[in-house]
């Protein structure tokens, strides 16, 4: 297996874009606070979750879908979309280190934070692994593809279509992990809201600012 890193004008196109996304949203001024959530985490948050949704519902759509141009459409929308999600959650990243951590409820045990954080980390872990996983799973399959038909997407490796099952594999079992780290999220949140009664849930909730 060989990595392709050689710059492209593809890839250059594609980092252009990653750039613009990334300055536009540092330009907005709604921060965190240590206690809510400002404006781009919860627009990161929320339409990130939301194209993670459409992609469960892409996958399995196109993976049914008998073999015709529909189905190989099915598959670029599903893999432009990965792409789109990988740029969104690298931003988000790079927001939630450039700003505070809205701090869990006084009376949070030790133990809940310390799965909060992990939990959270493993989330970015996989949100990012899974869509480089793909990746690496087309470019290993020798398949040319351009991201909405528009932006070629340079191949991370050669073809080999050993690597190609072993990615396709990876994809998949990370798609498991990353099911049952969003059903523990999710869960948790709900813990929150219903039976613990504090604000952890509503503060990320759109238009609504916990004063600082």
């Amino acid at each position: 297996m060989r990595l392709n890193f050689l710059p492209t004008k593809s890839g250059r196109r594609a980092s252009r874009l990653f750039a613009l996304l990334a300055r536009a949203a540092f330009r907005l001024k709604e921060s965190n606070s240590d206690s809510s959530w400002g404006a781009p985490a919860k627009l990161f948050h929320w339409l990130v979750a939301g194209l993670i949704f459409a992609q469960f519902w892409l996958g399995w759509l196109a993976a049914s879908w008998r073999l015709s141009p529909t189905k190989l459409n099915l598959f670029v929308w599903h893999k432009s979309l990965g792409m789109v999600i990988l740029a969104l959650v690298l931003v988000r990243l790079l927001w939630r280190l450039a700003n505070p951590t809205p701090a869990l409820p006084a009376d949070t045990p030790v133990w809940e934070r310390a799965v909060a954080r992990l939990s959270h980390a493993l989330l970015y872990v996989v949100m990012i692994a899974m869509p480089i996983t793909g990746w690496i799973n087309n470019s290993a399959a020798g398949v040319p593809f351009s991201i909405f038909w528009w932006i070629p997407l340079p191949p991370l490796v050669s073809p080999d279509k050993h690597t190609a099952e072993l990615a396709a594999l990876a994809h998949f079992s990370l798609f498991i992990v990353f099911v049952a780290l969003l059903v523990v999220h999710v869960g948790a949140a709900l813990r929150h809201h219903f039976v613990k009664r504090d604000n952890v849930l509503t503060r990320m909730l759109p238009a609504r600012r916990t004063p600082k």
